[in-house]
């Protein structure tokens, strides 16, 4: 198996950098996006192909960039169910409504795909430790793929992230740093402290490769829809590679033509009304979005109160004609107990969050009757104890 990825390309100017060496953010300061020689991919593999392969994330290895040859550790991350939920869709008022369900990854989150390319990547290019600020799952995740590595991992989160979240990251026998502030206070705490440590800074968007591994949700998603794509899809949304990362897969299995029909879906960036930087930002008509001050959500993934992706995001949804909502804590915790109580399904608050903002859009007439949506169950619920009905 040849090795496809043809180089780095920064986000902001398309300036192209060699996928070589450890990189973080381009000269301009903004993410850096793996491209791939998309003609010779298609001249090599079909989608019958992939499909036939053992299911899991690594099956899709022509479109990921760990050089060939290379056996990738692994946790059996990936090909997460895609949920037919036509009694919540009844009640929400569309078409169709179908839930991928990342709770079931290996750490129990979405986090699980980004975390994987990422120590895999940067294990080949010379990593020996790492750090990660994390609101929460991302942390989990971290740290497990270092101890399948035998490396060290450093996870610096808010003192008030989920409790199971914090002691995950010990169970897997990582370095918890306990920060008072929210997840960019983290973050400049790693920047600083990372030199010191001898730990590869593997925070959202400031390398290259979680991105890869948070796609291949819309590889999945295209190939269980029958290879083709819905209407809408609706993404909570925080650091936003989830969002960012969907988007690259369509666009890259559009290049190659394995999509029935020419439609691209819209995407609508979900967030929590005490952390909305994408939704102001999308209103204004801002490039760029300003950091949310005194961010407060019971939803630690919707916590983020500045993203390094945020024009990318902005762009995604100005593009496809998508759109950007806020949804209160009260809202989206009675959602959460919906989503589950419905579909059976260990819903989150960011899933809940979703759901909510489908009842609004559908009723302001963003979405139609017979929309067909999809949205992420991104991680379990029952990581989040501090929010789950304590009724007996």
């Amino acid at each position: 198996m040849t090795n496809y990825l043809s180089h780095l390309e920064c986000s902001a100017t398309g300036d192209r950098f060699a996928a070589d060496c450890l990189r973080g953010l381009s000269p301009a300061g903004r993410p850096l996006l793996c491209r791939y020689d998309l003609a010779a991919v298609a001249k090599t593999v079909t989608p019958d192909a992939i499909h036939m392969r053992p299911r899991g994330l690594w099956r899709w290895r022509e479109l990921l960039p760990l050089p060939a040859g290379v056996v990738p550790l692994t946790l059996g991350e990936g090909d997460t169910p895609l949920h037919d939920a036509p009694g919540l869709a009844s009640a929400l008022g569309v078409g169709r409504l179908w839930i991928k369900d990342e709770a079931l990854e290996p750490t129990g989150s979405f986090k699980a795909r980004g975390l994987s390319l990422a120590v895999n990547m940067a294990l080949q290019l010379g990593a020996r430790a790492f750090a990660i600020p994390s609101a929460g799952n991302a942390g989990g995740a971290l740290a497990a793929y270092a101890a399948l590595a035998g490396v060290p991992a450093h996870v610096f989160v808010p003192a008030d992230t989920p409790v199971v979240n914090q002691r995950e990251v010990l169970l897997f026998g990582a370095t918890l740093h306990r920060v008072d502030g929210l997840i960019h206070d983290c973050g400049r705490i790693v920047g600083e402290r990372k030199a010191e440590l001898d730990a590869f800074d593997v925070s959202t968007l400031k390398e290259p490769y979680r991105l890869e591994g948070k796609k291949t949700m819309g590889f999945e998603l295209c190939e269980q829809l029958g290879w083709r794509v819905p209407d809408v899809i609706v993404y909570p949304t925080g650091g936003g590679t989830g969002l960012i990362g969907v988007h690259k897969a369509i666009a890259e299995l559009t290049a190659l033509g394995w999509l029935r029909g020419a439609k691209q879906p819209r995407y609508v960036a979900v967030q929590a009304r005490g952390c909305a930087p994408i939704v102001d930002a999308f209103y204004t008509g801002a490039k760029d979005a300003t950091t949310a001050e005194g961010a407060h959500t019971v939803a630690s993934g919707l916590r983020v109160p500045k993203a390094i992706g945020d024009r990318i995001m902005l762009e995604i949804l100005r593009t496809t004609g998508g759109t950007a909502i806020a949804i209160d804590d009260d809202e989206l915790l009675a959602d959460m107990r919906v989503l589950a109580a419905k579909t059976g399904i260990a819903a989150c608050p960011e899933a809940g969050a979703c759901i909510c903002a489908i009842r609004r859009l559908r009723a302001s007439g963003y979405l139609a009757a017979d929309d067909e949506v999809v949205t992420f169950n991104t991680g379990a619920g029952t990581k989040y104890v501090e929010l789950l009905p304590t009724e007996l």
